[in-house]
């Protein structure tokens, strides 16, 4: 380990049901964003940025893709003599036989062997689907002077949405003493955001007994913070700020890849002070065509224009052709929009093909339309 002394697990096996067909046959956090990125590239890259060395990455639906990608810790500057990225999955345990995980405690409690392994003093959790930047070790720093037990990542939320969260309630010195699941009356706009730094000795003997306990839901939310919290252990808030976005819908799928468009965007990609790394693709340069028009767009290499390109994210060796126009859509890396074809408020998953002359999407449409079919007609 580096000197901060802390490994991470992120966890990075939900199924992602509501992307509907974009995560049919690939997990949640290997879906692509940015025309070029996948969504596990921002923990991963936050941990590397943040002097983080020793990262398991905990999957289990439809894994293989993200398996083998997460694998290459080349990527992300992680493959040191000292540490690596670390892919777990459910496996056969002496006396405990074939078991997925059963929830995010349960997660890391099949994975204590490799943690005691690494031996941290502190564990970081976080969640493999969310897009953002943050810097791990000023939240340890916070969580050495609160000398607490675990620190939970919070974000300001308006207040007539916090019912959709999980809400901490603090004292005035953001020490948490009530966590509450998506209350009906929130009395608190305090987010969690699902990271969490624990002292890593603490909480060893936490998951132990959770395991143990039959009627356990085996998950940090529902389970360990309100356990901790029963037993009178210090919990500290960590206030966020700075872009974040939970992506589990493909309307906010769409709406972050958007986001990247604005002037000033928080997100900024193209910050060289905290880059978010990701598979460097061999491809040619973007072309743009004589007769192509491309207004306010982020285009990523390999791609060709040929037609109009209007409020996009265009992905990795994408292909617009003559007389098409994509407007306020998001192209996913491979896809191919026929001449003539129109795609508004859309996105167009990886590899498909829309038809020449195909329509799909309107200006006025109140939700994003996801075309997904391999050939789109």
């Amino acid at each position: 380990m580096r000197a901060n002394n802390m490994a991470a697990m992120i966890l990075a096996g939900g199924r992602g049901s509501r992307l509907h067909d974009l995560t049919k046959k690939v997990a949640k956090p290997a879906v692509h964003f940015g025309g070029k990125y996948r969504i596990i590239d921002f923990p991963l890259s936050n941990c590397a940025n943040s002097g983080i060395s020793n990262v398991g990455v905990l999957t289990q639906y439809e894994s293989v893709l993200l398996n083998a990608y997460v694998a290459k810790d080349q990527f992300w500057g992680l493959d040191t003599n000292d540490g690596g990225v670390y892919v777990l999955t459910p496996r056969e345990r002496d006396q405990k036989g074939l078991d997925v995980y059963r929830g995010t405690a349960d997660a890391i409690t099949q994975n204590i062997d490799f943690l005691d392994e690494i031996n941290p003093e502190y564990v970081l959790i976080l969640s493999g689907d969310h897009i953002y930047k943050m810097n791990y070790e000023k939240m340890l720093a916070y969580h050495q002077m609160k000398n607490a037990d675990a620190t939970i990542a919070v974000l300001q939320v308006p207040l007539k949405e916090a019912s959709r969260f999980g809400i901490m309630n603090c004292d005035e010195n953001d020490m948490i003493y009530e966590f509450e699941e998506k209350p009906a009356q929130p009395k608190s706009n305090l987010a969690s955001m699902g990271i969490y730094i624990f002292s890593y000795k603490t909480l060893r003997k936490y998951l132990v007994a959770d395991d143990k306990n039959p009627d356990s839901n085996h998950d940090f939310g529902k389970d360990i913070i309100p356990a901790y919290l029963n037993d009178g252990r210090t919990l500290a808030a960590y206030r966020f700020k700075g872009y974040w976005k939970d992506v589990g819908t493909v309307d906010s799928l769409w709406e972050s890849n958007m986001d990247l468009l604005k002037p000033g965007n928080e997100l900024d990609l193209g910050d060289t002070s905290w880059k978010i790394y990701t598979e460097d693709v061999n491809a040619l340069p973007q072309y743009i065509g004589e007769e192509a028009v491309v207004e306010n767009a982020y285009i990523t290499q390999g791609a060709v224009i040929m037609g109009e390109v209007r409020n996009s994210v265009i992905g990795t060796g994408c292909e617009v052709g003559r007389g098409a126009k994509v407007i306020d859509s998001v192209i996913q890396p491979g896809a191919k929009i026929g001449e003539g074809a129109k795609v508004t408020r859309c996105i167009v998953a990886d590899n498909v093909e829309v038809a020449p002359g195909a329509v799909y999407g309107s200006a006025d449409s109140e939700s994003i339309e996801l075309v997904a079919k391999k050939y789109a007609e």
